[in-house]
This record gives structure tokens, sequence and C-alpha cells, in this order.
């Protein structure tokens, strides 16, 4: 028996990808952080974020962007962007930000996310470079490495809701003049 190398492909979703993008933010999450919460502040932050209708709302949106990580055709992974909503003084118009980037433990340890991510950065600074945005939680030391390599620094402090819990989150910046 022989065995195939998974193919993989980012692409950029569209509109008739919501409920996909819908699943694949809410698997992600859930696989990553939803032990951390009560299961009704899950169930509410599940269905108020990651609803097919407000996934298709962005995907329509033409200043943000998701990008899906297919592995042999079944999505795996995505990430998200658009302009800066973090509650940062210094958030200034035209600032991007990163606003999610999730794969699934099963396609992890590839390589394949910092692609996801090389991705995202392109379509964030098509236009040349800008001051980019991203929150990460506080605990997520391995997040943190990883976008310091991409020259991120802690910029600032904010709590990220869900449903009754208060996640303490790090928000990181890069300078458009790297």
């Amino acid at each position: 028996m022989t065995s195939e190398t998974p193919q993989f492909l980012i692409r950029r979703a569209v509109v008739a990808d919501a409920a996909t993008v819908a699943d694949i933010a809410a698997r992600t999450f859930v696989e990553t952080f939803g032990d951390m919460y009560p299961p009704e502040d899950l169930a509410f932050f599940l269905k108020d974020s990651y609803s097919v209708e407000k996934q298709a709302v962005i995907l329509s949106h033409p200043d943000y962007a998701i990008f899906l990580l297919e592995r042999d055709g079944v999505v795996v992974g995505h990430a998200a962007a658009g302009p800066c909503g973090l509650p940062h003084p210094q958030v200034a118009p035209g600032d991007g930000e990163l606003k999610r980037l999730y794969v699934l433990r099963e396609a992890q340890n590839g390589g394949w996310g910092a692609r996801l991510f090389d991705t995202v950065l392109a379509w964030l600074e098509r236009d040349g470079p800008r001051t980019l945005w991203i929150g990460v939680w506080s605990e997520n030391f391995g997040a943190q490495r990883f976008y310091g390599r991409y020259g991120f620094e802690k910029a600032g402090e904010y709590e990220f809701v869900v449903g009754g819990t208060r996640d303490h989150e790090f928000i990181l910046r890069r300078n458009a003049a790297r």
C-alpha cells in the first residue's frame, strides 16, 4: 500500500462559502478553546460570531477577506482579515487586522499555518505596507512567539468576551515602517 502526499490549497473564500466558513470557524475555535468556557457561554459566542449569515456579510464586504486552507479538498483551516477593530487608542483609519488564524490540529506542524498567514499578510498589504494589528489570548504563548517572528509586538491589552466570560487578551502591532 502506498500513501499519497496530501494536496494542500489556499484559496480566498466567496459568499457561497459562508456555511463552510461558519463551520471551520466554529470547529477550530471549539478545538482550540472550547474547554475554557461554560457550555452556555460557548454556545452563545459560536451562534453570535460564526453564524452563516454573519459570514456571508463579511464575505460580501470588499474590505474583508477570508482564506481557506484545504487538504485534499477538505477545509482544515482559515484566516480572516479586515480593517482594525481592536480597542487601542493608536488604531488609525487604514490599519489592518488579522481577525482569525486557525488550523485544525490534524493539519498543524506542516508549515501550512505559516503559509496561510503569509497569504493573509500579502492581502492586508496589497496596496503597500500599513500598520497591522492582532488580538491574541494572553496565555497563547505559541501564537505570541509565532507572530513575534513576523515583527508583531505587544502594544496593549483588552478583554475578549465569550458569553459571560472575559478573557485577558494582548493587542499586538506591527508598524508599517519595518
